[in-house]
C-alpha cells in the first residue's frame, strides 16, 4: 500500500491545478476541497515517514562507518537513538497504512440523525430526548452545527421521533457507528415500586445527501400540506404549513411541521427524503450488512441492541466490540469520543486483517 503515495503526491498536484481554475461549479469545488485535504494529510505523513528513515539510515551508517575512539561519542547517541527511531518508523508506517485503507465515500458528509423511541411507551421517548440531547451536545463540543428538522413530542416529555441535521467536519465518519438500537435499564419516574425497567430506542445515521447524489423527478412525489398540530404557537398550529411529501416510486413518506413556513418545511423534507433514498441506494450495493443493520434499526426491540444503558450500575456497555465504560451522568453530557474512537479502532484493527 505504501508503494502507491508517490501517485497520491501526483494526483494531489493535479487537484491543486484544478482548484486553480475559475468558475468551478459549487458542488465541485466542494468535493475537490475534500479530496485535497485528505491528499495533503497523507502526503505530509509520508514526508514525515521519510524525514524518519533517513534520520534512522544516517544513524546506522555513522555506526557502520566509526573509526574508533574519536567517533565515541558520537556513535554512543547514535546507538540510543537507534530504538526510538526504529519505533518511530513502524508507528508512522501504521498511521500511513490506516489512512490508505480504503475510505468510507461518505465519510466527510454531513448526517441526518434519526432518532426514534421503541420498545417501552413514554420512558423510550424519555431516553430518546436525552439520547438527542447528548449527541447535541457532542456536536456542540466539535463545532459542528445542529438544525432540527422534524420531532414528534411523547406525552410525558421527550421525544417520539426527532430528525436533525448536522453538518461539519468529517461527522459521518465520527457517527456512522452508532446506528443501530440503544437499550436503557433504570427506574422510571413513573415507576412506584423501584423496579428497574429495559427500554430501547434506534438511532439511525444517514449520510446527507445533495442534488447531484440522488435525482427525484417533481412527477415522482406527492406533496400534501395541512396544519402542524402539537406545541408551536397560534401560527404554525393555524395555517397550512405543514408539509408531508409521499415518493411515489418507493413509498417513503416524510413530514414537517416544525417551521412556520411551508417552503421552510419542504425544503427540510426534502433533505430528509434525499439521505433515506440514498442509504436505500447503497444498502442495495451492500445488500448483506445494509439488511442486518435495517432489521436491527426497524424493529426497536430490546433484544437486537448494539448499547446498553444501565443507570443503576452506572455503565454504557457496546456489544458490539465488549466495550464497557462508567460514567453515564458524563457520557450524556455529550463526552462520547471515547466510545467512538474504540469503535473506530475496532473497524481499522477488522480493515487491517483484511488487507494482511
Amino acid at each position: 500500500m505504501l508503494a502507491d503515495l508517490p501517485d497520491i503526491e501526483a494526483r494531489l498536484e493535479e487537484v491543486n491545478r484544478k482548484l486553480s481554475q475559475p468558475d468551478l461549479p459549487a458542488h465541485a469545488l466542494r468535493d475537490l476541497g475534500r479530496e485535497h485535504r485528505q491528499l495533503q494529510a497523507l502526503v505530509d505523513a509520508y514526508h514525515r515517514l521519510q524525514d524518519t528513515q533517513q534520520q534512522l539510515q544516517g544513524n546506522q551508517q555513522l555506526i557502520d562507518e566509526s573509526q574508533g575512539d574519536d567517533d565515541a561519542e558520537l556513535v554512543r547517541m547514535a546507538r540510543d537513538e537507534l530504538g526510538e527511531l526504529q519505533a518511530r518508523v513502524r508507528s508512522q508506517e501504521q498511521e500511513l497504512t490506516l489512512m490508505l485503507l480504503p475510505k468510507d465515500p461518505n465519510d466527510a458528509k454531513n448526517v441526518v440523525l434519526e432518532i426514534r423511541s421503541g420498545t417501552g411507551g413514554d420512558e423510550a421517548a424519555l431516553f430518546c430526548g436525552e439520547l438527542f440531547r447528548m449527541y447535541s451536545r457532542l456536536a456542540e463540543s466539535h463545532r459542528w452545527r445542529i438544525e432540527l428538522l422534524h420531532t414528534s413530542a411523547g406525552s410525558q416529555g421527550g421525544f417520539k421521533e426527532v430528525i436533525a441535521l448536522i453538518e461539519g467536519e468529517s461527522v459521518f465518519s465520527s457517527l456512522k457507528f452508532e446506528s443501530g438500537v440503544h437499550r436503557v435499564q433504570r427506574v422510571p419516574a413513573t415507576e412506584t415500586q423501584g423496579r428497574v425497567h429495559t427500554s430501547a430506542v434506534t438511532v439511525a445515521v444517514l449520510p446527507e445527501a445533495e442534488e447531484v447524489d440522488v435525482k427525484i423527478d417533481d412527477k415522482d412525489l406527492r406533496i400534501d400540506v395541512f396544519r402542524s398540530s402539537g406545541p408551536g404557537g397560534q401560527s404554525v398550529n393555524t395555517t397550512d404549513s405543514a408539509v408531508r411529501i409521499t415518493h411515489l416510486p418507493t413509498g417513503r413518506i416524510v413530514i414537517c411541521q416544525d417551521e412556520k413556513s411551508q417552503h421552510k418545511n419542504r425544503a427540510k423534507a426534502m433533505k430528509v427524503l434525499r439521505a433515506r433514498l440514498l442509504d436505500e441506494q447503497q444498502a442495495a450495493q451492500d445488500a448483506e450488512t445494509a439488511a442486518a443493520r435495517r432489521s436491527m434499526v426497524k424493529s426497536g426491540d430490546r433484544s437486537d441492541k448494539v448499547r446498553t444503558y444501565n443507570f443503576p450500575q452506572d455503565r454504557l456497555t457496546d456489544h458490539r466490540i465488549g466495550l464497557t465504560v462508567h460514567n453515564l451522568p458524563r457520557i450524556l453530557q455529550g463526552e462520547l469520543d471515547e466510545v467512538i474512537l474504540a469503535l473506530r479502532a475496532s473497524h481499522q484493527a477488522q480493515a487491517l486483517k483484511g488487507h494482511s
